[in-house]
């Protein structure tokens, strides 16, 4: 037999119906199983991916950046610095890569609220306007209550809380406070009085860290506070954050005397294990694969050996021995991508809808709950309430990274593929004459 043709229909008809006419069932479970199983996994990276990646933005966006470049404060006989740090700002003008880059300051401070409640912070100067210039911290920062203006005026020296950091302190829009210590340069005091601030502000963030932790002055008042001798940090913005290593190249290249410090590395502890939970998530919900592998190996194996009179026929006929292997590898290969195209469809729809989902799995589980309240104990059944965590579950957005998908649905159809393949091999174990006397 030459043409292989009949290898596919051959195939098709073993699938079917077996003697016993539960082939057709065992395929049909096993497709399922792998369209559970490519579901369950789509739907739980994209959940974990939007989860994380709302860190991720927000720690991006404002804390870390995509590449930070420090600089030292410039002193006036340093003038091959300042050369570099004029061409610097020109090359990122003119960089199309770079969206933005914004000069800061940063220091760990004591904030000491109107009530002498105390709070760790991390002060950041930054310009007035850089959530004009910088649309991504604009759209990470949502101001809940007053203004991010940061301009001195006669009310007081301006600055900008984080929603936790704010409540620690018992401070509202228009509160004072103390910067009762501040770890600037040499030439300012540890410990100060002095250093009086009017709450302008208060913004909420997707990181609670940041929250809890980040206070914004005016990078006007920075040297005032922070030092002469303070260190000036220039926070680059990409179009694309994944090409930090191209940007950094290119400056270690054309400006040897600043340092660029990509996003990745300045927060390598957080993004790891960020990385591991994600990892070991992966590896629990591909056991699904594991197991439904088993039992198509097991299925398949099974039909070799009730249809060693079909192989012994076709062997008779012509059929070399891994054609006949063929027919057996092909219906698992159909098993796997009937399987993960069932999975496929489904995950990118409950993705799609995942707020109604959740809404439906929360409501079914009041109603299950409800019915057996008012079963065992109707009195009690006005304390059955919706849970509020399914709401939560339901804000978050589902993030579909493309790789991600066609691996797992490659995955799904490997695993199929690779149990019938050993399944299979008890094929080229038989002989026309055995299969023949035995019968």
């Amino acid at each position: 037999m030459k043409n292989d043709n009949w290898i596919f229909f051959v195939s098709k008809r073993f699938a079917r119906v077996d003697r016993k006419g539960r082939s057709k069932v065992t395929s049909i479970l096993a497709s399922l199983g792998i369209g559970f199983g490519v579901c369950a996994l789509i739907v739980t990276l994209s959940v974990m991916n939007g989860f994380q990646m709302s860190f991720i933005d927000t720690i991006m966006e404002v804390s870390s950046y995509h590449v930070r470049v420090n600089q030292k404060k410039l002193v006036e006989e340093n003038t091959q610095i300042d050369n570099s740090l004029f061409d610097f700002i020109e090359w990122c003008d003119s960089e199309k890569s770079v969206l933005s880059c914004t000069p800061f300051y940063e220091a760990q401070g004591l904030l000491v609220g109107s009530v002498t409640r105390q709070a760790n912070a991390v002060i950041r100067a930054v310009p007035s306007d850089v959530l004009n210039k910088d649309a991504g911290m604009k759209k990470e920062l949502e101001i809940i209550s007053g203004s991010f203006d940061l301009k001195e005026n006669s009310s007081g020296v301006p600055i900008v809380l984080g929603s936790s950091l704010a409540r620690s302190l018992s401070c509202y829009v228009g509160s004072t406070l103390n910067i009762l210590a501040l770890s600037g340069s040499s030439d300012t005091s540890l410990f100060s009085d002095s250093r009086k601030f009017v709450v302008k502000g208060i913004f909420h963030s997707g990181y609670a860290d940041l929250n809890s932790t980040y206070a914004f002055i005016d990078i006007d008042n920075a040297l005032e506070y922070f030092g002469k001798s303070a260190d000036c940090i220039y926070g680059i913005k990409l179009s694309n954050p994944n090409k930090d290593s191209e940007i950094i190249s290119k400056i270690s290249r054309d400006f040897p005397m600043l340092k660029a410090e990509s996003w990745r590395s300045f927060n390598r502890t957080f993004f790891g294990a960020l990385r591991i939970e994600k990892n070991m998530l992966f590896l629990l919900v591909l056991l699904i694969f594991l197991v439904v592998g088993i039992n198509i190996y097991n299925s398949l194996r099974k039909m070799v050996f009730q249809r060693q009179e079909e192989i012994a026929v076709l062997s008779s006929l012509g059929a070399r021995k891994n054609q006949v292997q063929n027919v057996f590898i092909i219906q698992g290969f159909l098993t796997g991508f009937k399987g993960s195209f069932f999975g496929l469809l489904s995950g990118l729809f409950i993705c799609a809808q995942m707020k109604n989902v959740f809404n439906l799995l929360s409501k079914i589980q009041f109603y299950f709950e409800y019915f057996f309240a008012m079963l065992i104990n109707p009195s009690s059944g006005y304390l059955v309430k919706e849970n509020p965590m399914f709401a939560v579950y339901g804000s978050i957005p589902a993030r579909i990274i493309p790789s991600e998908i066609i691996f797992v649905f490659a995955f799904g159809i490997l695993s199929s593929l690779l149990a019938s393949w050993i399944a299979s091999r008890n094929v080229l174990k038989f002989t026309v004459s055995e299969v023949l006397r035995n019968e």
